[in-house]
């Protein structure tokens, strides 16, 4: 790209900026813009994509991604499951049964979201079984009446393994004692942790109790769905239940967390681009120190164009110093970046524990969660040295355009 005299007088231009303080601390100043700008942007962005990634894995894991219910019981629901199951985009499916209610015990009361689900089907759909801290879910066996809580439930209760909980259900029964809302005892079976939101909200108990308990027949209320790529749940749910257009109703996590998901991109497509600016600002400092440069060396362009030099020999002498400044800072903040995205979660789990500062308290997960991608670094690398090269254009096409005879007049 540039000829060897031209990067030769461009690099011991750049060794010579020392000679005159004031430009070569706005070259320093551009650099380490650029390496923070660089290091500021991969780091952050892993972060935003760490989040994406529990979003998925964790939210996405117990929340269903795609479901079809019906208002009565589907008591072939295993023959639907099975015609479902021929859609290539559903990996696993699972029937369920959902209510809500309260959880009482030790004086306490809590909401709760109550799912009755096979344990066989439930752990295809689930990261349940993968994410539990005491028992398994195998332990939900129809007419033992047992049931799964999460560890935030368990411990605003008071519970341990093998304690009982009283379920209330909304729906009153009439007695000779009058109306009494109706209940039911629980064995604590198991407990899982997956992120303070689901843990606080979510319960498992056997399907075949859930219909008891809501006086139904034998079947499933719906039949939930795991996807091979989640973007697909709005299609597979209405193809799901075009198998039964009059009794089944689609539904997927797009109407359910789909904001959340949403605020997630945006934020990360915003805090990008106000961060790119830290880049964008240093590249306006290598046009300021290259101006200043060429200031400094009219004397040098006139000599060198006296001696033959072409226009375009001088362009490429003072572009190599841009790109120099640029290279060194786009490497090291690119060094910088992919060390810190590997390293945040851990710095600032320590500082969280060291301090008791309770970072993370208001976030669906319990710590800070960062995924380096390649293809995050490969663009931002890219971008820092497009605009460092383009910074170069303008104060070295200034420098061809001197005028030997002008400037040697004065000297």
């Amino acid at each position: 790209m540039f000829r060897p005299l031209a990067l030769f007088i461009g690099l011991r231009y750049t060794r010579a900026e020392r000679s005159n303080g004031f430009i070569s601390f706005i070259s320093l100043i551009s650099m380490i813009g650029l390496t923070l700008g660089v290091a500021v942007l991969i780091t952050v962005l892993s972060v935003m994509n760490g989040f994406d990634r529990e979003l998925k894995t964790r939210i996405l894991g117990m929340v269903p991604q795609a479901t079809v219910t019906s208002t009565e019981i589907i008591g072939d629901w295993k023959q639907v499951a099975d015609k479902i199951k021929e859609d290539p985009e559903v990996v696993a499916v699972a029937p369920f049964i959902q209510l809500q209610g309260m959880l009482t015990s030790n004086g306490q009361v809590a909401g709760i979201m109550v799912t009755g689900v096979d344990p066989e089907y439930e752990k295809n759909v689930s990261i349940i079984n993968e994410h539990m801290v005491e028992g398994n879910i195998d332990t939900l066996k129809n007419g033992e009446f047992g049931i799964v809580l999460g560890e935030g439930m368990v411990q605003s209760l008071g519970l341990q393994l093998g304690d009982k909980v009283t379920l209330v259900l909304p729906e009153a029964s009439p007695s000779p004692a009058g109306v009494i809302p109706r209940f039911k005892r629980f064995t604590l079976t198991g407990i899982f942790s997956i992120s303070p939101e689901v843990d606080s909200l979510m319960a498992f108990i056997p399907m075949g109790d859930a219909a008891k308990l809501l006086r139904l027949p034998e079947g499933a209320q719906g039949i939930r769905m795991k996807l091979h790529d989640i973007f697909t749940a709005p299609m597979a749910a209405q193809k799901a239940a075009a198998i039964a257009p009059e009794q089944l109703y689609p539904s997927d996590w797009t109407q359910t967390h789909g904001n959340l998901f949403g605020a997630i991109q945006m934020e990360k497509a915003m805090v990008g681009l106000l961060l790119f600016l830290i880049i964008l600002v240093a590249a306006f400092n290598i046009v300021s120190s290259l101006v200043m440069l060429v200031t400094d060396k009219k004397a040098d362009i006139a000599i060198l164009k006296t001696f033959g030099a072409s226009p375009r020999l001088i362009t490429q002498v003072f572009m190599v110093q841009g790109v120099v400044i640029g290279f060194i800072g786009t490497i090291a903040g690119t060094i910088l970046g992919v060390i810190f995205a590997l390293t945040v979660s851990d710095i600032l789990g320590f500082i969280n524990n060291s301090f008791g500062l309770n970072l993370f308290d208001a976030y669906f997960v319990n710590y800070l969660p960062s995924q380096l991608r390649l293809a995050d670094v490969v663009l931002i690398t890219s971008a820092s040295f497009i605009l460092s090269f383009l910074a170069t254009i303008y104060p070295a096409r200034r420098a061809a355009k001197i005028q030997p005879a002008q400037t040697l007049r004065y000297e």
